[in-house]
């Protein structure tokens, strides 16, 4: 991703308590973090990132943070989008540090547990995650594990293959669309028990890797789930990756995600796969916002 340029605003005067929207796209390792929302109890992404740019711009109090989505404990990002409102006085040409410089002093602090990636000025109607039209996720399983033995790391699912790609696939088919997800999330903990979770999936496929390596006698160690969403439910993707491993491994029939989608029920399918194996990829918005994060197919 072209990471977009620094812009200095205006020289002139500005009111007092005058502030400027950031657009900051970040990467982090979620293995150390208890989730990405600020949880004051917790070590979050959020509430370092906050504490940071506090320490390091000389704020009277944290930020707020906004972000284009949350990820749950042990769940990675390539490219997520946050945005912040900071005082424009730290940005002038002519008094304060240059950006660049605090761009670098703010990474080396976070320690290459959260790194910005590239930030931009943006218009105050940008919103991290109102203005944002989808976000694209990665699961990546190992077809590693011997019988009997449950492998998990910090960045991958370990299962006992071979996976049938095909049968997973065509699955994975029949979330496509719009659809009430309940059977495949976790429910929010102040709606009620009737609510619809409506979700648009717009992409999903599996795909198995090539090992250019050699790191598997196989010679395939691993397959990967690509899916786009315009927005996801807690827990939607590693929920649908279990149920459709499991379907890979033939332990359920090919027509379980469309009939759990018209039932709406989850007993008796398998528990969310592991967090580790789960990367936000992508989040996609406008020209007017920057464009989409990361890579983009």
């Amino acid at each position: 991703m072209t990471t977009p340029r620094w812009r200095a605003l205006s020289s002139s005067d500005p009111p007092p308590g005058a502030t400027q929207r950031w657009r900051l796209d970040l990467a982090y390792d979620g293995s150390d973090f208890s989730g990405f929302a600020y949880q004051p109890q917790f070590v979050t992404v959020v509430g370092v990132l906050r504490e940071t740019l506090a320490r390091t711009l000389r704020l009277s109090e944290p930020p707020h943070i906004v972000g284009a989505g949350r990820t749950d404990a042990g769940v990675h990002a390539f490219a997520q989008v946050v945005h912040v409102d900071l005082p424009v006085r730290m940005f002038r040409n002519d008094r304060g540090p240059e950006v660049p410089r605090l761009l670098k002093s703010i990474n080396k602090q976070l320690a290459g547990r959260v790194r910005i990636l590239s930030a931009q000025p943006v218009s105050d109607e940008f919103h991290a995650r109102y203005s944002a039209s989808w976000r694209e996720y990665r699961y990546l399983v190992l077809e590693s594990a011997p019988p009997g033995l449950d492998l998990t790391n910090a960045w991958s699912w370990s299962v006992e293959g071979p996976l049938d790609l095909d049968a997973m696939n065509r699955a994975s088919a029949a979330m496509l669309g719009t659809h009430d997800f309940r059977a495949f999330c976790r429910r929010p903990a102040n709606s009620k028990a009737g609510d619809p979770l409506m979700r648009e999936v717009l992409f999903a496929r599996w795909q198995r890797l090539d090992d250019e390596w050699g790191l598997s006698p196989t010679g395939a160690p691993a397959v990967r789930l690509s899916i786009r969403a315009v927005s996801f439910c807690h827990n939607m993707v590693r929920c649908l990756t279990s149920t459709i491993v499991a379907v890979g491994q033939g332990q359920l029939p090919e027509n379980t995600v469309k009939q759990r989608l018209k039932s709406l029920q989850r007993e008796f399918l398998p528990p969310p796969a592991p967090a580790g194996g789960l990367s936000l990829l992508s989040v996609g918005y406008g020209e007017f916002a920057g464009g989409p994060s990361g890579f983009v197919r």
